[in-house]
Parts: C-alpha cells; sequence; structure tokens
C-alpha cells in the first residue's frame, strides 16, 4: 500500500509516485514502455505527469504483482472484464497451491533424508509425531482429534488434504482419515 500523502494532488510526477509505491523510476519507465502504465500527460518540457486514475492503475499492479503474476498477466487483466481477473486469481492460487505441494514434498524428502528425527527438534517442520504431541498437549484425545478431522474435512476439504499432506503422510493414510472423516460428519 503506497504512502498516502495528507493531500490528494491531480497529478505525479514520476519521482512521487515511484516514491509512493516504493519503486524505482525506472520501473516506471518500463511500465510505460510496455504500456502497462503510460502517464496520462507531458508538461512543457516533456516530463511525464501521472493523474488519479493512473495513480489507482498502478496501486492495482502493485497488488497484482505481490500475488506473484507476471508482468504479460496484469496487462491482460487490467485490460479484461471482471470475470477474466476472477479467473486469473483462481488460475494463480492453484499454481500456488502446486507449487506449495512441491515444495511440502521436497520438505518431507528433507526429512526423510535426514532420518534421525532429533536433528528435527529445532526445526520449523512439523510432522504428524510433533503434530500429535501438540493436540495431546492441548487435551485432546482420541475422540477429540477424531472431531477435528470430521469439522476440518467439513468446513475445508481441499485445506485438510494439504494440512495432511505437510505433515508428511503418505497417501493411502491420508484417503484413510479423509474418508472417515467424510464419513462421521453430521
Amino acid at each position: 500500500m503506497p504512502d498516502r500523502p495528507a493531500s490528494e494532488a491531480t497529478s505525479y510526477r514520476i519521482s512521487q509516485l515511484a516514491r509512493m509505491f516504493r519503486l524505482s523510476r525506472s520501473t516506471l519507465l518500463y511500465y510505460d514502455r510496455i504500456g502497462l502504465l503510460r502517464p496520462s500527460g507531458r508538461t512543457r518540457a516533456n516530463y511525464r505527469i501521472y493523474s488519479h486514475a493512473d495513480r489507482q492503475r498502478l496501486e492495482q499492479i502493485c497488488r497484482y504483482r505481490r500475488t506473484g503474476m507476471a508482468l504479460e498477466t496484469i496487462q491482460r487483466i487490467l485490460a479484461a472484464p471482471r470475470q477474466k481477473t476472477v479467473k486469473a486469481l483462481e488460475l494463480r492460487l492453484e499454481a500456488l497451491n502446486r507449487e506449495i505441494h512441491d515444495l511440502r514434498a521436497q520438505q518431507q524428502t528433507i526429512v526423510n533424508l535426514l532420518k534421525d528425527r532429533s536433528l528435527l527438534a529445532g526445526t520449523r517442520v512439523l510432522d504428524k509425531q510433533r503434530w500429535v504431541a501438540v493436540l495431546r498437549a492441548a487435551g485432546l484425545d482420541d475422540a477429540a482429534m477424531g472431531q477435528w478431522h470430521v469439522a476440518f474435512e467439513r468446513m475445508s476439504p481441499e485445506a485438510h488434504q494439504d494440512f495432511l499432506e505437510s505433515l508428511g503422510i503418505d497417501a493411502a493414510e491420508i484417503a484413510e482419515i479423509r474418508s472417515w472423516s467424510a464419513g462421521n460428519k453430521g
């Protein structure tokens, strides 16, 4: 989010706009060159002048950049109707979920290569064994843990799948847990 000036200006010089969004001047020049953000006007000395609408467009560009989208995708989104924007965001979310899945698999491979689980005690890795220990320390017995799975499966089945995968649980056991959880909804 850019720093907002006390009084809303109607036009901005390139350096002002760059500062507001913590971008370099060369980034805005590049955006102009590729047609992503063209200034609304020029001064008599041929300096770029950006309008309030240009500022709002740059805010959108920055928001989409934070999702990791490519500039070409952002350009298409900004030119597209709303439903295409939603579809592009859904596709990006799916891509991020695949990337997260792949990173979890890499993480689990490293854990398996280490073999000695005591080496993991100081890491941010949470495996099935440590998660069960956390739940037990919080006072959950087997029945309460079962209800936890049932609620998770009912409220967000895909997230439940992702979470179980993140614990390094194999596919067969995940299928068993999810099947049991789905069968005990009620």
